[in-house]
């Protein structure tokens, strides 16, 4: 007999196509637990006509998700009456899980709302989290808003991004537990907005920074997210250390804008993004964008309020990332 064929099959790559997720998830962050799961956080929205304070959702390979419910179930002491919960950012410590969001506190609900950065633990991924106590940040506006933590892995250092509300993106060190900013750290302003016609000149936000060949890359949106006027994409700038300063696409190469990422035909206003690795070491975006075939969840909803789930690979060019417009059609899937 001849000896069996040994030879080693083809690996198969699987496809996604976007929308990953077709719900309202607006302002997704992305962590991977040790369980093997994909966990993804969301601004709060209505789910069968009950508000779900913080959206959880999981994976296993970053195409399929399950939506797990309201990771953030009994809202703090100091926000009973407002109901106003953004852009949750979670990072494993430890054994436990820390979630940095934003609320509008009940004292600053009237006459001007104002927004803070506030903090919330978990010894689950799922939640249910629970606030801390105080917010970390207040203020007037919407200035504390949209807050990413990096693990700094050259000097072991935890930062915490935030903004903007027409202020410039900023950074503050924190604590070595993250529960506080570091003594004598001060906010280092690092992006403002770019007031040049077409350059998204009103508003920056939603930072998230990663390390990736020498440089901290931070990836930021503006200008409108939604409504009416819905004007968004993802920009980008990059610096040699965490604090910046960082120099934007558009200084570097002389263009009118720093956008990496950016509407197409049907889909407005993408934007607000997590950025999560493969087990090939491939890097992908993960964010929301507007289906202009459906922009409303409900019959009653502003138009271009329902902002779901997608994903794209990011591909570096002389050392810059560039997606593109939102994929259309089969594509291939993350390895994970």
């Amino acid at each position: 007999m001849n000896a069996p064929d040994l030879a080693i099959p083809a690996t198969v790559t699987g496809t996604y196509a976007n929308p990953i997720l077709d719900e309202d998830f607006p302002d997704p962050s992305v962590l991977l637990a040790p369980d093997g799961f994909y966990y993804a956080y969301a601004t709060q929205t209505k789910r069968q006509g009950a508000w779900v304070n913080i959206q959880v959702a999981r994976s296993r390979d970053l195409v399929h998700w399950q939506h797990l419910g309201d990771a953030f179930p009994d809202r703090p002491g100091w926000a009973r009456e407002t109901q106003d919960f953004w852009a949750p950012y979670v990072v494993r410590d430890g054994d436990r899980y820390v979630m940095y969001y934003s609320a509008t506190p009940d004292v600053c609900d009237v006459p001007e709302r104002g927004h803070c950065l506030a903090i919330a633990t978990a010894t689950s991924p799922s939640g249910p989290f629970v606030d801390a106590g105080m917010p970390l940040l207040l203020g007037l506006g919407f200035e504390y808003i949209d807050p990413m933590v990096l693990d700094d892995p050259a000097s072991g250092k935890r930062y915490l991004y935030w903004g903007s509300g027409f202020q410039p993106i900023r950074v503050q060190e924190l604590s070595a537990d993250g529960l506080s900013f570091a003594p004598d750290s001060v906010p280092v302003d690092l992006i403002w907005p770019n007031p040049l016609p077409g350059a998204f000149p009103r508003l920056v936000e939603a930072a998230w920074v990663i390390a990736h060949d020498g440089f901290y890359y931070l990836f930021y949106s503006g200008d409108n997210c939604c409504g009416p006027d819905a004007e968004y994409g993802v920009m980008v700038a990059r610096s040699p250390s965490p604090t910046g300063p960082f120099e934007t696409l558009e200084e570097a190469r002389g263009i009118p804008h720093s956008l990496m990422l950016f509407k197409s035909e049907r889909w407005l206003a993408p934007g607000h993004n997590a950025i999560v690795t493969d087990k090939a070491g491939q890097h992908w975006i993960v964010y929301h964008a507007i289906d202009v075939n459906r922009p409303r969840q409900h019959q009653d909803d502003l138009i271009n309020s329902r902002r779901i789930l997608l994903i794209d690979r990011i591909i570096w060019r002389d050392g810059w990332p560039f997606v593109g417009t939102p994929s259309e059609g089969p594509q291939p899937a993350p390895i994970t």
